[in-house]
């Protein structure tokens, strides 16, 4: 699959992004506490004091938050509650950090790109292991041929396995592994066929917009984001590296279901 292969963004892209965002978030924290201090002081003496505090520690939390991140990177283990700061961290900072990109005059895409390459860093040191049925396989239904005329988003079995577009290959990667895969037409109806199937995890593959909201939406649920192939442009004849998929259901499975003979 080398001609879907897309040239992935460093992780560091976003976690400079997030460092400068973090900078940002604490002058204006304590630009906004030093101009309402007064009035807070004429309401209780000590109340700048608490409200200071507060902010300090909020401030806190992000950079801990942000460490703990560079930490799962270089592939630092640490606790799940750990996992936790670190995501609420750099969602709270998401739009600091695209705000930063546009300063910057950095690609709104490619800031994207480099959160899902952290995302799935993240979710790679959480080690989840699930087994085949608790496994969902989500694609936007743009991976289908245009012209094809047969209906594939209510049941991707209903693919004739032309090989004219990949929703064969994957209907047939999803039968041999024994996982869930869903063929939806957006983000709506993709939560929804999470809630029916209640999977423990999914491997997403959509653009960087849709993946990151998705990604966004359903967590705390580990979700690996395969980003799609627009040869022809947007949300059309779209594809995917199918060795992508196959290394993630190999990081979810668990090794007795891994490869099923």
């Amino acid at each position: 699959m080398a001609e879907l292969a897309v040239r992935r963004p460093r992780k560091r892209l976003f976690i400079g992004l997030a460092v400068m965002s973090l900078m940002v978030a604490a002058i204006s924290t304590y630009g906004v506490w030093a101009v309402t201090s007064p009035g807070l002081a004429r309401i209780h003496v000590y109340l700048p004091i608490v409200v200071g505090a507060a902010l300090l520690m909020l401030i806190a939390a992000l950079g801990l938050g942000i460490f703990l991140v560079v930490l799962a990177i270089i592939g630092v283990p640490f606790l799940r509650i750990a996992q936790g700061l670190a995501w609420w961290a750099i969602n709270l900072l998401f739009p600091v950090i695209n705000l930063m990109g546009r300063l910057l005059d950095i690609n709104r895409e490619t800031i994207e790109h480099s959160f899902i390459e952290v995302s799935n860093a993240l979710v790679r040191r959480r080690r989840v292991r699930v087994s085949p049925d608790r496994l969902l396989i989500l694609t936007p239904h743009c991976i289908q041929r245009d012209v094809c005329a047969h209906k594939i988003t209510k049941r991707a079995e209903n693919c004739k396995c032309c090989g004219h577009c990949q929703v064969g290959d994957l209907v047939d990667l999803a039968r041999k592994r024994g996982v869930h895969l869903a063929i939806v037409p957006g983000g709506t109806l993709a939560r929804q066929v999470i809630k029916k199937l209640r999977p423990k995890a999914v491997l997403a593959v959509a653009c960087e917009r849709d993946l990151v909201s998705g990604i966004q939406d359903v967590f705390p649920m580990p979700v690996i984001g395969v980003l799609n192939d627009r040869p022809f442009g947007p949300c059309c004849n779209t594809r995917v590296d199918l060795e992508r998929i196959e290394e993630g259901l190999d990081m979810f499975l668990e090794p007795d279901g891994a490869r099923p003979q």
